[in-house]
């Protein structure tokens, strides 16, 4: 007989959990035919009593593209997907509880944005100012998979955290949104592959944790 320690069942009721989260979120919206699939919210912008500008990253930079886009009339903004904001249960999908606890303290939030004064800002007007900011953008990248699917292509204007992982954060990404849309897809899309094509600077070190060991998927 099998001891507990090797036994595959915490591994099973571990998945099994993850498909019932998956299943069960209201991330993957229903989109009119009329709406392109652009993925965008005005929330995706941080504006945080100017402690945003400490850091080189541009935080209102996707407004600025999408008023770029429909300035010049190659988009209408009424035809832009707003996105829901994943919540605790979508983002348990890879986090894990201990991670999301952590973005509690708004000292552990501080050292992931690399903005040491936010370590000083209560931590619910953190989360109000900057984490609800990322958790749309997540929304917005789990949808855009969908739609993707759906229509052949489609675009977050937000997201692409690649440096955050299940259990770590770092490089102004709190929330693991590539893992997340992959996992989505995986059960709701039913993919079995997927390729990361990743133009930034710096490597995408959190997607590449979350997956190191799965040869197969991604």
């Amino acid at each position: 007989m099998a001891s507990s320690s090797s036994s595959p069942a915490p591994a099973l009721a571990g998945e099994a959990l993850r498909q019932k989260r998956i299943l069960s979120s209201k991330l993957y919206l229903e989109v009119p035919s009329s709406k392109a699939p652009v993925v965008y919210s005005p929330a995706y912008d941080i504006s945080f009593l100017g402690l945003e500008k400490l850091h080189p990253f541009e935080s209102a930079k996707w407004g600025r593209i999408c008023r770029y886009l429909t300035r010049e009339g190659y988009l209408d903004k009424k035809q832009m997907v707003e996105p829901l904001e994943a919540c605790k249960e979508d983002l348990l999908v890879v986090h894990t509880e201990a991670y999301l606890n952590s973005l509690k303290c708004s000292f552990r939030v501080s050292s992931i944005v690399e903005v040491p004064p936010v370590s000083l800002v209560p931590n619910w007007i953190v989360h109000r100012k900057l984490l609800h900011p990322f958790r749309k953008q997540v929304g917005g990248s789990i949808l855009s998979a969908k739609l993707a699917f759906e229509r052949g292509w489609a675009i977050n204007v937000g997201g692409g955290f690649h440096h955050c992982s299940a259990d770590e954060g770092g490089g102004f990404c709190a929330y693991a949104d590539i893992s997340l849309c992959i996992q989505f897809a995986f059960v709701r899309l039913n993919i079995s592959s997927v390729l990361i094509i990743d133009l930034d600077a710096h490597q995408g070190n959190g997607h590449e944790k979350d997956f190191a060991n799965d040869g197969f998927h991604c």
